[in-house]
């Protein structure tokens, strides 16, 4: 049976050989660039995608919560990180995990540090983050008292230990000169390596941010990256650049339930709930939540003219359509929506079906 017999609600496509392509090639990018891959699992949230992970040679992953963390505790990797700055109130909740499972967590503060090490009965390793620009979190690149003040409080235990610097360069999401960012965090990285390398020899430095990831081809010294988006990318990474249309391993099938051809408008059940509520704006000013494909049996395909949704509300999508579409359309097809923000689009629905029908977990679904 197709799987499109099998969609009756908003439900959200995974298209498996696109997302193992895109697995493979920053697999393929990070080891050119002799450094290792260690995906932010924050998009996928799948057992299942972790399997795949695991055949490109992904050993460790990164997660951004404790719980996400649990839900992936027991499947093998390695190491997991919380790439998070961490919830002391959630201490005792990552010990436990920690007597079965390598963790590493991010700190920005003595506090939290101290709390760790007040609390840890089992190893846990940790990151500093840095902020060299971006102005979300992280300790600033210049403050070494804050750096060193961290360092000296997890000596005071030997459960806590120190793994290196982590900088999330979010910015290259904003900004266009991905290249001058780069050299920020490249150079911010390289120095705060040679400044702590003769005490912690073994430390090393990890970047995560996908736009950056998938374009830069100078890393430096850099040991490790961190991207996440990129195993599905989305209409926003299209806009970036960071990869094409063809690209995009998932999208929100849509029942069709109203059509308004003199006002060219297409109402399909699909909304906030579903694609959350990131947001594109077209050349005229007007609003994109997402791009429309059509469905077919081996997954979608990009029309001739283009339709996008261009206005949500919580289980409300209206599609702004071309002529083209509402020659093909009627009420009670399935189109296709290819999501501005693949990562909140995910979290929403809880799970992914396959193009050959079968339903694939996310770390949602199990709460």
């Amino acid at each position: 049976m197709s799987y499109l017999n099998k969609i009756t609600s908003p439900t959200l496509l995974l298209d498996e050989k696109i997302c193992r392509q895109n697995l493979q090639k920053m697999a393929d990018k990070a080891k050119r660039h002799g450094m290792k891959l260690v995906p932010h699992f924050k998009t996928a949230q799948s057992h299942a995608i972790g399997k795949w992970a695991k055949e490109y040679g992904i050993r460790e992953i990164t997660v951004s919560s404790i719980k996400m963390a649990a839900y992936f505790c027991e499947q093998g990797w390695d190491n997991i990180h919380i790439a998070f700055p961490f919830n002391p109130l959630e201490a005792e909740k990552l010990n436990q995990l920690a007597k079965n499972q390598r963790l590493s967590v991010q700190l920005i503060n003595v506090e939290v540090a101290q709390k760790l090490n007040e609390t840890l009965e089992n190893p846990v390793g940790f990151f500093i983050e840095i902020d060299a620009g971006y102005g979300r979190t992280g300790v600033e690149v210049s403050d070494f008292g804050l750096m060193e003040a961290i360092l000296r409080t997890s000596k005071k235990s030997d459960k806590l230990q120190f793994q290196g610097f982590y900088l999330h360069a979010g910015h290259t999401y904003y900004e266009p000169d991905k290249e001058a960012l780069y050299e920020q965090t490249r150079a911010a990285l390289s120095m705060l390596k040679s400044k702590y390398r003769s005490e912690y020899p073994q430390l090393i430095t990890r970047t995560g941010d996908t736009p950056g990831c998938a374009v830069i081809e100078d890393f430096g010294d850099i040991d490790e990256m961190g991207p996440g988006n990129f195993v599905f990318y989305d209409m926003m990474q299209v806009n970036l650049g960071s990869c094409k249309l063809e690209d995009v391993a998932v999208a929100l099938a849509v029942p069709v339930v109203d059509i308004k051809k003199d006002r060219k408008e297409i109402l399909v059940h699909g909304g906030g709930v579903h694609l959350a509520k990131d947001v594109l704006v077209e050349p005229d000013g007007s609003k994109n939540y997402g791009e429309v494909v059509y469905l077919h049996e081996n997954g979608w395909e990009l029309p001739m003219q283009r339709s996008f949704l261009k206005g949500i509300s919580q289980e409300h999508g209206l599609i702004k359509a071309s002529d083209e579409l509402l020659s093909k359309v009627k009420v009670g097809d399935l189109l296709g929506i290819l999501p501005i923000h693949s990562c909140m689009t995910a979290d929403c629905m809880g799970r992914y079906l396959s193009l050959n029908g079968e339903w694939i977990d996310h770390a949602e679904q199990a709460y």
